[in-house]
């Protein structure tokens, strides 16, 4: 009878140990594909360049990482950094939410830009970060932006820029519309030098982001599967009282429709880049 006790106690010791063990290693240590709805290790997705290897579903990638995967490593050179967000309106508790998500990211702002080489080549990048207020489109993210516009034209270098974002920031008004504007033309200053530029729209391209510089490369390359456009369907649709086709706004619709120029996987996402800037020198 003790016996048997001590061994239903031991049994209950176990069990619990065994759900507590499994509980800490899934704090942190596992993701969930929100495709195929698989849970995955997130060392491996992370050895896959974030993309799910039961899938394909291309997680989106913080800047930093982005930037490793693209640039020759140590190639890499910064600039703009010192361009910060600033309040021109005056909103409420926004510069409180920029410095906590400073702390959270380890980022200054929604965009890194710099120089570095891909492959050999030189070439001026930009790569937005979602995971910084969405990747929405601020005076310091349209301002950075510029000056890697400005820079390419400058070094007469080709340009790369991967775009992420739910549009323009709304916390800056009218201030943040005004970097379509400011970016476009820009670009058109690139365009008239004869310079390349590739857009690279990522996961999910959206708002005045979609309305600018997202859509002005003279070369449009996409992820696979992602969500690309100026509104949300529910609004269009709520808009024009239609049903869209299955699949609007995702990048393999567009392709179909002329909207961009190719499909790119993350894995090919470097070589395809480089051979363009070469095929354009």
């Amino acid at each position: 009878m003790i016996i048997d006790k001590v061994k239903k106690v031991n049994k209950e010791e176990n069990v619990r140990n065994r759900n507590e063990k499994a509980s800490d290693m899934m704090i942190g240590k596992w993701v969930k594909c929100d495709k195929c709805k698989e849970i995955l290790y997130k060392d491996d997705v992370h050895n896959n360049l974030s993309v799910c290897p039961n899938c394909g579903r291309h997680f989106r990638l913080s800047s930093r990482r982005r930037i490793n995967q693209i640039a020759d490593e140590g190639t890499f050179e910064e600039i703009g950094q010192e361009i910060l967000t600033k309040d021109p309106l005056q909103f409420e508790g926004y510069l409180k939410k920029v410095e906590m998500l400073k702390e959270k990211t380890k980022i200054e702002e929604a965009v890194k830009c710099g120089i570095c080489k891909i492959e050999g080549e030189q070439a001026v990048i930009a790569v937005m970060d979602g995971n910084f207020l969405m990747g929405s489109m601020g005076s310091a993210v349209g301002e950075r932006i510029t000056l890697a516009i400005e820079l390419s034209i400058e070094k007469k270098l080709p340009l790369v820029i991967f775009c992420v974002s739910g549009g323009a920031r709304m916390q800056e008004g009218i201030v943040s519309l005004m970097q379509m504007a400011k970016t476009s033309s820009a670009l058109a200053k690139h365009n008239e030098a004869g310079l390349l530029y590739i857009s690279v729209l990522t996961d999910p391209t959206t708002g005045g982001v979609t309305a600018s510089f997202a859509s002005l490369g003279d070369i449009i390359l996409a992820e696979p599967d992602c969500l690309i456009g100026f509104a949300g369907p529910r609004v269009i649709e709520q808009t024009i009282k239609q049903k869209l086709p299955e699949g609007f706004q995702k990048s393999e619709f567009l392709l179909e429709h002329g909207f961009i120029d190719r499909i790119v996987e993350r894995k090919n996402m470097k070589s395809e880049i480089a051979k363009i800037i070469r095929l354009h020198k």
